[in-house]
């Protein structure tokens, strides 16, 4: 009799010293999965806002590459494949050297070039990004004032860890 109820509590001081060991190791995990995935969303949205500023910053610097006339610093943001439908182009302009010596033949002309961004919304999907904007720019071409309002899209690619433009999309405003 006394084997019996020794096996008995065995047993049951197994049961619960297992149940408590099994309890403690869900608990564990339950734990472990929470904070990770927590850690994981605000190292994600740190990194999204950390690439959106990246490409932000890339367009206002394509652009005051342009204002001051550093033609070799605003081909470093065009991708080699780039291509474009300009404002008032009826075809698509291809290739990186196209658009650089665009540039180049308006600012031999124009002086006083700025542009402003307006409300940007900017999408990343793995190594290709793309914004959309309006913008207004000002200045001299030709000695004659001029200004535009417009909307654009921008395709960026990311290639050894900076963006690119690789596509430019833009349609004059009223």
């Amino acid at each position: 009799m006394k084997s019996m109820k020794y096996k008995r509590l065995r047993n049951w001081r197994w049961f619960r010293g297992f149940s408590s060991i099994l309890v403690l190791f869900v608990i564990l995990i339950a734990c472990s999965q929470v904070r990770p995935s927590d850690e994981i969303t605000t190292n994600n949205t740190t990194n999204l806002k950390h690439e959106e500023e990246e490409i932000k910053q890339t367009l206002i610097s394509m652009w005051d590459a342009i204002e001051k006339e550093d033609m070799e610093r605003y081909a470093s943001y065009i991708h080699k494949d780039f291509t474009q439908f300009g404002e008032t182009d009826s075809i698509l302009k291809v290739g990186k050297s196209v658009e650089v010596n665009g540039i180049i033949e308006w600012v031999k002309n124009s002086s006083d070039i700025h542009t402003e961004m307006i409300d940007p919304i900017i999408t990343i999907k793995g190594n290709v990004a793309w914004i959309v904007y309006y913008w207004s720019d000002s200045g001299l071409t030709n000695g004659k004032s001029f200004s535009s309002k417009g909307k654009s899209t921008r395709i960026f690619v990311k290639e050894k860890g900076k963006w690119l433009c690789i596509h430019g999309h833009y349609t004059l405003l009223p």
